[in-house]
């Protein structure tokens, strides 16, 4: 198990400069196509073009720049999903769709980046410390949609947090069968069981005498 060299986050590091982006970038093609224990350091600053002493100007290790690699991809997959609660959907359909986007989203990053999708589940210990920042977007993605259901009266929620954490943890463990086609034949397939999961857990029930008032 590698030793990994914290990086601050991304999303905080507005003034990443552009160099060190495309350092990751470079990376992130050469770990896909190499694999990480394929790809050196001589290697990252030869197709980069910047040369080892940039490289190392930004990066201390291999390690430090896969770490990079994730947490940028982790990222662009928050970018995506912040989206959906400022959709004009209903919160049933929005609650569907983040799943089915965060899923999506997984499944293509580990294609999209070949040989590097062995590191994604080896180093699983490195993946979850990376994706913390992205955990964090989808609560609090889950909560905003949640409580927009409420105040229009279309949910019905006793425990928000608790019912954020669940509906997290459940779409983590559906990661691994997703990107294995191990969810039916396709999407159409356990969509409408997903929605009306959702239904059930958190639709609010018309009560006779509230029909009365």
């Amino acid at each position: 198990m590698f030793e990994y060299t914290l990086l601050p986050t991304f999303a905080a590091d507005m003034g990443t400069p552009k160099t060190r982006n495309k350092l990751i970038d470079v990376a992130r093609r050469l770990f896909a196509k190499n694999g990480l224990d394929g790809t050196t350091m001589n290697d990252i600053a030869i197709a980069s073009g910047k040369g080892r002493r940039t490289l190392y100007t930004y990066f201390k290790s291999k390690e430090d720049v896969f770490y990079a690699v994730i947490e940028m991809e982790m990222e662009r997959m928050s970018e995506r999903l912040r989206t959906i609660a400022d959709k004009e959907l209903e919160p049933e359909d929005k609650l569907v769709q983040l799943v089915y986007t965060h899923l999506s989203l997984i499944k293509e990053t580990v294609i999209r980046n070949g040989n590097l999708r062995a590191e994604f589940f080896r180093d699983i210990w490195l993946v979850e410390k990376v994706r913390k920042n992205f955990d964090r977007t989808e609560v609090e993605i889950l909560q905003k949609i949640i409580m927009q259901g409420i105040r229009q009266g279309k949910l019905d929620v006793v425990n928000i947090q608790l019912s954020v954490e669940i509906i997290h943890y459940c779409i983590k463990g559906l990661e691994v069968p997703y990107i294995f086609g191990r969810l039916g034949n396709s999407i159409q397939t356990s969509r409408p069981m997903v929605k009306q999961v959702i239904h059930r857990a958190m639709a609010k029930i018309e009560r006779p005498d509230e029909e009365m008032d």
